[in-house]
């Protein structure tokens, strides 16, 4: 699956940034990529990142090696395991994880389970991950709209 947030438009270019995409990846296979290991890799590097499937209990294992090889190739270090989430919150479409409202309502809307519901995985983990206050907020906005929510 290949998509990218109009959010994500000023770096999809160059990838200087990890898009939406590879962060889900990410979080699925348990791997913590710092900023600073992500522009050390080229462009093919981060191409593979991005077309490399990590859906499957095969292909999550497939990409979780994949990535630590990569990054210790090209940093001489290992990246640190994140904790993999048994039932990620952008699975459940019956409920809105709290951060996601409450930072819809600082604009002044409330979001339904109906429209929380319809998006997909990938747009619901966009909200939650642009909701989170160690995250620079300014996608958020863009995201509700691009994902017609305002």
């Amino acid at each position: 699956m290949t998509r990218f947030f109009k959010f994500e438009a000023d770096f999809v270019e160059s990838l200087h940034c990890i898009p939406m995409q590879v962060r889900l990846k990410l979080d699925t296979c348990g791997i913590k990529l710092k900023l600073n290991h992500w522009n050390q890799f080229n462009k093919q590097d981060r191409e593979s990142l991005i077309q490399n499937p990590c859906q499957s209990p095969e292909e999550i294992t497939q990409y979780r090696e994949f990535l630590q090889a990569l990054v210790l190739e090209r940093t001489g270090e290992s990246a640190k395991d994140l904790a993999v989430e048994e039932n990620p919150p952008w699975m459940n479409e019956a409920e809105i994880p709290d951060g996601v409202q409450n930072k819809a309502q600082q604009f002044e809307m409330t979001l339904t389970l109906e429209q929380w519901a319809k998006l997909e995985p990938i747009e619901r983990f966009a909200l939650i991950k642009l909701s989170r206050s160690s995250h620079e907020n300014a996608n958020f906005l863009p995201a509700l709209k691009e994902l017609n929510l305002v």
